[in-house]
């Protein structure tokens, strides 16, 4: 079972890598950079509505697996129209393409939360302890993520073949897929082989309510979120999943579009890094990839309150090493803040997600997992990313560059950087420090 479930990661955060870190960059390339923002704040619009929802579905019929093979097609559909438009027009169209994405978010979304409930109902029907063999699964989700960044970095389709390179020089280097909408396809494409494979998946098995009976199914949406919050301690956690699911989306955003930039400067023009966005912030998943496993541990050992609390200072010192790193000399700083975000997204997400687990009421599991996402990647990553996106254009701006050796001139992301990655370090310590200050739970529940 754990071996089914960690193929079921791999497929499903495989459909997030072909596209996601190098999104910005795509959208840069077709004239619509300046909504960067927007496009990332779009995971949060939809996480707002159709997580929980869908959450609540698959307590209901206690068929999440089911579910999440139906997302996963619906949402791999879109991505192949996306996709079609992005081949057929050199210039975005905001009003066509911004609805099509909203689409592919409002099915994908779901099946985070929908996954997360699946596992944990199987690992549970089949004897296995959620807290320590959770982190061993979820690992391959990273595994899965970081094996599409590779592919979409190097990947171009040049002649009616497929060929593979490093490099920004000569005329290949530009149509690797991790500038062009070939990252869309290859989403789609995973994306078909996760619903398959979901829809492989054993059922689970009815779980009898043990909650009073004013607990039951038949309770409203209202009462439901009442339920969960009526807790203190849950209350403030949720609270303080609002504030860091900023983080995310800064991250996943506008990374990949800062290295790139630096290819707007002749002495890191020629660099490796500048020419393999994706490949370095790949660095970010192997990370987490190793990083993960120390969650259980970490969890169990000093609970929920210090796990929270260093994935946040993570997140600090991250955005700083970003801000004054570079291709060249300071090249140690961009790996550096790679290899944070093991600590950031792991201390934060997963420990999260194992902390609502543990807290929330049995017939409730579904859609407490769909509540986090809608506070995390729903109000918190909306308004923060869409903050964040006026921090970054008041300081950097879209402009086309001519790059040494290639001949070919190249959109980037150019400007003063070092004072959006400042503010975000700044704002990731101050939450860091209220959590300290309001979250007092030391152990585990």
């Amino acid at each position: 079972m754990k071996g089914r479930l960690s193929l079921l990661y791999f497929l499903q955060f495989g459909v997030w890598g072909c596209y996601l870190p190098s999104f910005g960059q795509f959208l840069g390339s077709g004239g619509i950079g300046g909504k960067i923002a927007w496009f990332y704040a779009a995971i949060g619009l939809v996480s707002i509505i159709t997580p929980s929802l869908l959450g609540r579905l698959a307590d209901r019929t206690g068929r999440p697996e089911s579910l999440l093979g139906l997302c996963h097609l619906g949402a791999a559909i879109v991505m192949f129209v996306m996709w079609r438009y992005g081949i057929t027009h050199t210039q975005l169209d905001v009003s066509v393409f911004y609805p099509l994405y909203l689409l592919f978010l409002a099915l994908y979304m779901p099946t985070m939360a929908l996954a997360n409930t699946a596992t944990f109902g199987l690992l549970t029907q089949s004897g296995h302890n959620t807290v320590t063999s959770f982190p061993s699964i979820r690992i391959w989700g990273t595994v899965g993520f970081v094996a599409a960044m590779w592919f979409v970095n190097s990947a171009y389709w040049h002649d009616g073949s497929l060929g593979f390179s490093l490099s920004d020089n000569g005329t290949v280097g530009h149509m690797r897929f991790q500038y062009n909408a070939m990252q869309l396809l290859c989403s789609g494409t995973m994306g078909i082989l996760a619903s398959l494979y979901s829809f492989s998946l054993p059922s689970l098995k009815p779980i009898k309510n043990t909650a009073p009976a004013s607990q039951s199914a038949g309770v409203s949406l209202k009462e439901s979120i009442q339920m969960i919050f009526s807790k203190r301690e849950i209350a403030i956690f949720l609270v303080f999943v609002v504030l860091s699911g900023v983080c995310l989306q800064i991250s996943n955003g506008f990374v990949t579009p800062f290295i790139t930039h630096f290819n707007g400067f002749a002495e890191y023009a020629d660099s490796f890094a500048s020419g393999n966005a994706t490949m370095l912030f790949s660095l970010s998943q192997i990370s987490e990839a190793v990083c993960i496993l120390l969650v259980g541990i970490s969890f169990k050992w000093k609970g929920i309150r210090y796990v929270y609390a260093i994935g946040l200072l993570a997140w600090a010192l991250r955005f700083l090493m970003l801000g004054v790193g570079n291709p060249g000399d300071g090249l140690w700083l961009l790996v550096g803040s790679m290899i944070v975000y093991g600590i950031a997204f792991n201390f934060i997400t997963i420990a999260g997600h194992l902390y609502i687990q543990q807290v929330a009421p049995t017939n409730m599991k579904g859609f407490s997992q769909g509540l986090m996402m809608f506070m995390s990647n729903g109000i918190g990553a909306t308004f923060g990313t869409i903050a964040a996106g006026s921090i970054v254009n008041r300081w950097c701006h879209w402009q086309m560059i001519d790059i040494s050796g290639s001949g070919v001139p190249m959109r980037l992301f150019m400007g003063d950087w070092i004072y959006p990655w400042s503010i975000f370090a700044a704002y990731a310590f101050a939450v860091t420090l209220l959590w300290l200050l309001f979250f007092r739970k030391k152990a585990i529940l």
